[in-house]
C-alpha cells in the first residue's frame, strides 16, 4: 500500500509545482505594436515595443510605464491601424521626409514617412506617440 500512496503524493507535489512555476512565472501581456523609426536626422532611430499592460520598451532598454492617458492612446492606435497593417499598407515617403515609420502588430504590418501623401490622421498619431514617448517616458531624443 505504500507504494500506490508515494507515487500519488508525488503526482500531487509535481502537479503543485507545475501550477506555482505557471502562476506569474514567464506570462508576459501581449504586444500592442511595435514601431521602428529612421529618419535622416541623428536621433531618428528608434525602436519602440509597447505591451497591452501599458509597459515600454525603448531601444532595447529597461522597461517603463505608460500612464493610464498613453495606455489609452496606444490602444486606439493599434485598433484605428489594424485595418492597414493587415492590408500591408506602405505610403512612400515624398522629398524632404525626415522621417520613416514601420509598425507591425498581430495584424501585420504598416509603413510610412511623416510626409506621405494618403496618410490617415492615426498614422499622424502614431508618429506623435512616438516622438512623445520618447521624450517623456524613456527620456531620449524625440
Amino acid at each position: 500500500m505504500t507504494a500506490p500512496v508515494s507515487r500519488a503524493l508525488v503526482c500531487v507535489l509535481a502537479g503543485v509545482g507545475l501550477l506555482a512555476a505557471g502562476c506569474g512565472a514567464g506570462v508576459q501581456a501581449a504586444d500592442l505594436f511595435i514601431v521602428d523609426r529612421s529618419g535622416s536626422t541623428p536621433q531618428a532611430r528608434l525602436t519602440l515595443l509597447v505591451n497591452e499592460e501599458g509597459k515600454v520598451n525603448c531601444d532595447g532598454g529597461p522597461t517603463r510605464e505608460l500612464s493610464d492617458p498613453q495606455i489609452v492612446k496606444a490602444r486606439a492606435i493599434q485598433e484605428e491601424l489594424q485595418k492597414p497593417a493587415s492590408e500591408h499598407v506602405s505610403l512612400p515617403a515624398r522629398a524632404g521626409s525626415v522621417f520613416s515609420y514601420y509598425m507591425r502588430d498581430e495584424n501585420g504590418t504598416l509603413r510610412f514617412a511623416d510626409n506621405s501623401a494618403g496618410q490617415s490622421k492615426w498614422m499622424r498619431e502614431l508618429q506623435l506617440f512616438v516622438t512623445e514617448t520618447a521624450q517623456q517616458v524613456c527620456h531620449i531624443g524625440g
